[in-house]
């Protein structure tokens, strides 16, 4: 992946943080018919060697798993993004020289699959996926709530996937090369429109604090 220098992530924790607040992810693999994605629930267990591994499940008549375990794969995990417009930048009044930019977090996970076409751990996964976006609920929902015959049935039509991590690539694009007047016009200028674009001008405002806090 193409990384400026000013585009790499703020520090180390901040990929790992973005690794651990996974939910879900794209897939890339390539095979016999070439490369395939899928987007899937993933999470993150750091506590597997060497680097740690993304954990999933594909539909059984999804093809992408078969064939594919032992094979190199790529998972893109998606941060805040959206479209900033010159518009924003106090230099478009000074000199005009400005053009529109996509600014976006993402992390590419380099790795190997691995397929598990066993059901306990399967179910282990999905429980642990399941736990990790219901914890957070007020009632929230588990496995268990289901009829067993149900949940049995269901991880029979799903595959197990594991992709055991060989490298990370974060970039941060977050108009790190503008000037803070600029970075300032774009947050408020994202402020003004929806929940996405004020995730993304958080992001970039975390950055900025830091660049600021770093020049001082």
């Amino acid at each position: 992946m193409y990384i400026p220098p000013h585009n790499g992530p703020p520090s180390d924790d901040d990929a790992s943080r973005l690794l651990l607040a996974t939910r879900a992810g794209d897939l890339v693999t390539v095979g016999a018919d070439g490369l395939t994605v899928s987007m899937i629930p993933f999470l993150y267990d750091p506590s597997r060697p060497p680097r740690g591994s993304l954990l999933g499940h594909l539909a059984r008549p999804n093809a992408q798993w078969r064939g594919a375990d032992g094979r190199k794969a790529l998972v893109l995990l998606h941060g805040p993004d959206g479209y900033v417009s010159p518009a924003w930048y106090p230099a478009k009044m000074e000199h005009g020289r400005v053009v529109p930019t996509w600014n976006y977090v993402l992390v590419a996970v380099h790795g190997t699959l691995r397929v598990h076409d066993d059901l306990d751990w399967t179910r282990d996964v999905v429980v642990r996926l399941t736990r990790a976006h219901e914890d957070e609920r007020p009632k929230p929902w588990a496995v268990s709530d289901a009829p067993e015959p149900f949940i049995a049935g269901q991880l029979r039509a799903i595959v197990g996937i594991e992709v055991v991590i060989d490298r990370v690539e974060a970039k941060w694009k977050l108009s790190q090369n503008r000037s803070a007047a600029d970075v300032a016009g774009v947050i408020a200028g994202l402020d003004d429109g929806t929940d996405d674009d004020r995730t993304l001008g958080a992001a970039m405002s975390d950055v900025e604090a830091r660049r600021s806090d770093r020049d001082r």
